[in-house]
């Protein structure tokens, strides 16, 4: 059965301006914006509430009432802003929030309750946390998005709707609980409609010849029978491990031991899955709402918790517990199948695996100095071979392959180097060639392998390609530029082989 949360923030623009400009205390002021060619009381203090100042009223009918009252102008887009930022704050009690504008949090908190004890002590911790920051909230929890909704707003403070028993909790709402629209809401006034309770139970016939599908449909959703869920502000993760302490936690050793603890759990959780993680983020919550986190990634999926722990390990010293944390979160959002043999390779003594401790060695400098400091040579879609490699990032791919239908050294120069040759005949392979003062007598040679640059690139001698080796049994790469009676011929050397 799923459960809902819907947190309501009566005054979410006057609890701004008063953790912003905490001097405000107790002025009575209000944040105003212009509708319809006036300018009307968008939202008010509570000391400007006490005084007779509500919502929808024009300033100057407002200003008349109270000559000492402190207008703003309001700005277009802050709530939305602030309740994703409230949103995001609110994602350490529940994978799936969403933002209800315009003064709303929507949470769907099925499975969540119990680590806090129940609906009650969770509730309870959510809406102290947010008055403690200095909001104003109600809250209501049912199975149904639209009854949370209806009780938190018109409902009891703080009331929870035992399961099943949605239209109970209705029936004494007003019909605005129902999030009609204004002209519906008219009707059912001037027919005396004014609790829920007077038409529910009436045919949907009746009701939908009246008041049309709107209505109908609000009803459906409200009791569950129509499907409605809040969209989420972000993905759930789906391999996501929480411990919560009973105390703040202040010391190194503390995070420490809590580090290792979700690293175990997380990677138990990856390998009943088959799955290993790619990236992998550490978050702390703290007692004064703060958050902080600190991120890893890896070039091949591992869940070995030794080596991730090496990975975390430098970068926890980052970590501010202020006054004190009450949870740690580890959360896998990038996640490979990993096959068992492959996790294996970890535990092989004596490390066979050479691939595998190459990419344990990455991992690490990754996190110290971060993927941009590695680079790795790329096939890229040339033929002029100067041309056909180039750097790229730790994880970056092309669509080009390595070409391994001919042979190509190991180590290609940037730039080719000029060589003496001296070649029997023109089209045969050189007999020897002078490099750095260097005579080298060539043994054997194999081509030639002509290779031409792409015309609309640009326009260059052709190059035959010879792989010699000389008496020492070193391989080069050489090359003739140009053909013997056109043009001049120049020999290059290009690359060594191994």
């Amino acid at each position: 059965m799923s459960r809902y949360l819907s947190i309501w923030f009566p005054a979410l623009l006057a609890d701004r301006a008063l953790r912003l400009r905490p001097g405000l205390k107790d002025t009575a002021f209000i944040i105003a914006a212009p509708e319809r060619g006036r300018l009307m009381v968008k939202t008010a203090s509570t000391t400007a509430v006490q005084k007779g100042i509500v919502r929808g009223m024009v300033v100057a009918d407002a200003k008349a009432l109270l000559p000492g009252l402190k207008l703003f102008h309001y700005k277009p887009g802050v709530e939305d802003k602030l309740l994703t930022r409230l949103a995001i704050w609110c994602l350490r009690f529940t994978p799936v929030v969403a933002s209800d504008l315009p003064d709303g949090i929507l949470l769907d908190i099925s499975g969540c309750p119990h680590l806090w004890g129940g609906e009650q002590p969770y509730l309870d911790t959510i809406i102290r946390k947010l008055n403690t920051s200095g909001y104003e909230v109600r809250a209501g929890i049912a199975d149904t998005v639209g009854a949370a909704w209806a009780v938190a707003r018109f409902g009891e403070s703080c009331c929870i709707v035992p399961s099943g028993q949605q239209k109970a909790a209705l029936e004494p709402l007003p019909a605005a609980a129902l999030r009609l629209e204004p002209p519906v809401l008219e009707r059912l006034q001037k027919l005396g409609f004014a609790r829920i309770g007077s038409f529910i139970s009436m045919p949907s016939t009746v009701l939908r010849r009246r008041f049309g599908q709107a209505l109908l449909t609000r009803i459906g959703q409200a009791l569950g029978h129509i499907p409605e869920a809040p969209v989420p502000l972000q993905p759930a993760v789906v391999f996501r491990e929480q411990l919560l302490c009973t105390e703040p936690v202040h010391t190194r050793v503390a995070i420490d031991i809590a580090l290792e603890t979700l690293l175990q759990r997380l990677c138990d959780t990856l390998q009943k899955a088959g799955q290993g993680l790619r990236s992998a983020v550490f978050k702390i919550d703290t007692v004064d709402g703060g958050s902080q986190d600190i991120f890893i990634g890896t070039n091949r999926p591992v869940r070995n918790t030794a080596h991730l722990w090496k990975l975390f390990e430098p970068k926890i010293a980052a970590i501010a517990p202020g006054m004190g944390i009450e949870v740690f979160t580890l959360e896998a959002p990038a996640v490979e199948a990993l096959a068992g043999r492959q996790e294996a390779i970890w535990s092989t003594l004596g490390g066979a695996d050479t691939s595998t401790e190459l990419a344990a060695l990455l991992d690490r400098i990754a996190g110290r100095m971060g993927d941009a400091a590695i680079k790795r040579w790329l096939p890229a879609a040339h033929y002029w071979p100067e041309r056909s490699v180039v750097a790229g990032g730790l994880f970056e791919k092309t669509e080009a392959s390595w070409r391994s239908d001919r042979p190509r050294p190991v180590y290609l120069l940037s730039k080719p180097e000029p060589v003496i040759v001296a070649a029997p005949v023109p089209d045969y392979p050189p007999m020897l060639f002078r490099y750095r003062g260097k005579v080298h007598n060539i043994t054997k040679a194999d081509g030639p392998e002509r290779i031409e640059q792409e015309w609309w690139l640009e326009q260059h001698l052709v190059r035959d390609y010879y792989v010699v080796e000389d008496e020492d049994g070193a391989r080069y790469w050489l090359f003739r530029a140009g053909h013997y009676g056109v043009e001049k011929p120049q020999w290059f050397l290009h690359g060594f082989f191994a």
